[in-house]
């Protein structure tokens, strides 16, 4: 049976390709569910792919990952500054949680540099464009086989 992870995104994703493709390149978000889902295959992972602009509904999928899967890889874009909210939800989980940034986020704006959601993510990756995301989902493979 599959384990399931949850990959979650936060606000603006939904423009990838069309958005600062000098900071967040060209593939799109489609093309990033189809790399996490060939990469989950791979290890017999289970994609449940997902992105919204509204804090509520990423917290409101945290608290049904935390009921059904095995971890979550998130990006929480502009909230990883803002939001303790979404720290507290990802506290309340007991699987990995692997938080991925596209730019690297300690060479742009200071007030960039601070993430809430790193004070519970098991690993952070940024900084390596949109292949965070394979490289996150190759971490997970490894954290949720030895769990």
């Amino acid at each position: 049976m599959a384990r399931v992870i949850y990959v979650l995104n936060g606000p603006n994703l939904n423009l990838l390709g069309k958005r600062e493709p000098e900071i967040y390149g060209h593939r799109t978000l489609d093309d990033v569910r189809l790399m996490c889902e060939a990469e989950a295959e791979k290890s017999d992972l289970q994609v449940v792919f997902r992105q919204s602009n509204a804090e509520h509904e990423l917290i409101d999928w945290v608290h049904e990952a935390r009921e059904s899967a095995h971890g979550v890889i998130i990006n929480p874009a502009g909230y990883s500054h803002t939001s303790v909210a979404l720290l507290d939800a990802l506290s309340a989980c007991s699987f990995p949680v692997i938080e991925v940034h596209i730019s690297n986020i300690h060479k742009r704006e200071s007030f960039r540099h601070h993430s809430y959601v790193s004070a519970r993510a098991d690993a952070v990756i940024a900084g390596c464009g949109v292949d965070g995301y394979q490289l996150a989902m190759q971490h997970m493979a490894t954290l949720v086989a030895t769990a």
